[in-house]
């Protein structure tokens, strides 16, 4: 028995959000103080950093649980089962479903559960819950399916990762420009073919790293003191991934006992370009050898950083062959690497 991943969907938002929006907000240093620099001048600086031109935003009447529900709903149908069938759905997210112009999240019921309800399954051994586990969601979403299924506890699972994180963006700070709207989804389920999840890794740093992401007040300090937004130590964080992330992901490859020489595609969290470019740098120099054209795909440069459906959505783009440059055969070993809030770090070695 391997365990692979049969079908996947994504769901991307139409509405996009170019860098040419952001030259009117009044962005502010967490003092509150003003940033003695045009805005056009912070954008093309945000944009040499992260690699982001453009984002998607999610349609008003639009959450996270409907997102999710649409990108189920095409990996439902690129596996081509009965969703009857499923044993469990596992939903990653970060703040539930946040309505266009709130700030409040709303995580009762589960996303899990609202999802399931707008597929319409009856079946009541299909269980549905959510993962609160940074941007590295969906990554441990699979594991756990795999967990599932090897323990003997399902056959078939949904694992899905979706968010809205424009909603949760304090405007009147430059970070608000990283992060966008979106889906990915995965059926993951037990087969007879070759190949499948051949290793995995995860781990957890809060002794230091803890509150490296977290909720904090609007950099401008006229605003509700009680109202919370989407923050991050940028630097800590960067510095963090470079160190920690390359020794996961040799971990995990090193466990799968597959040669680096094997590994074609590095799916990596879609977080920061040159974050994600460094990153693979290190990985390959702690084998000693140079880097693989076309290894790692990107899609931030258009589609922002969605938290834990970066990964999954990369995947379904590059498997259906949507994005230039870059594809996957049946046999290629491929790496799924993720980082984010708590801080967490995981890794998966796949063979497609």
């Amino acid at each position: 028995m391997t365990i692979k991943i049969t079908g996947t969907g994504s769901y991307i938002p139409d509405t996009i959000e170019k860098n040419e929006r952001f030259h009117n907000h009044e962005f502010l240093n967490t003092d509150g103080s003003v940033i003695n620099a045009p805005n056009e001048v912070i954008v093309e600086k945000f944009k040499a950093i992260t690699g982001i031109s453009e984002r998607r935003y999610a349609k008003k009447h639009h959450t996270s649980s409907d997102l999710g529900f649409f990108a189920a709903e095409k990996a439902i149908k690129d596996a081509n089962i009965d969703p009857e069938t499923l044993d469990y759905i596992i939903v990653a997210h970060n703040f539930g479903d946040v309505k266009h112009n709130t700030i409040q999240a709303d995580i009762i019921p589960s996303l899990a559960t609202r999802i399931k309800h707008s597929l319409r399954i009856k079946n009541p051994k299909c269980i549905a819950y959510d993962i609160l586990f940074g941007c590295p969601g969906w990554v441990e979403g699979v594991i756990q399916a795999q967990a599932f299924i090897k323990a003997g506890m399902a056959k078939r699972c949904l694992v899905i990762g979706t968010e809205t994180l424009s909603r949760v963006v304090d405007k009147h700070d430059r970070d608000s420009m990283i992060f966008s709207d979106g889906a990915g989804a995965t059926i993951v389920e037990a087969t007879n073919e070759e190949g499948g999840i051949l290793a995995h890794e995860s781990a957890s740093f809060t002794y230091d790293e803890a509150y490296y992401l977290y909720f904090g007040n609007s950099n401008n300090p006229d605003l509700d003191k009680d109202t919370r937004y989407i923050k991050m130590d940028g630097r800590k964080i960067y510095e963090f991934a470079l160190l920690n992330v390359p020794k996961a992901m040799k971990a995990c490859l090193d466990k799968s006992g597959t040669d680096i020489s094997e590994v074609k595609k590095i799916f990596i969290h879609q977080a920061n370009e040159k974050m994600d470019e460094a990153i693979l740098k290190r990985f390959y120099r702690l084998y000693r050898t140079d880097i693989p054209e076309n290894v790692m795909p990107m899609s931030i440069q258009k589609l922002g950083n969605s938290s834990v459906a970066t990964v999954p959505t990369l995947f379904d783009l590059v498997k259906n062959n949507q994005l230039e440059n870059h594809n996957i055969n049946k046999g290629d070993v491929v790496i799924f690497a993720s980082v984010g809030a708590g801080m967490h770090i995981n890794a998966i070695v796949y063979k497609y």
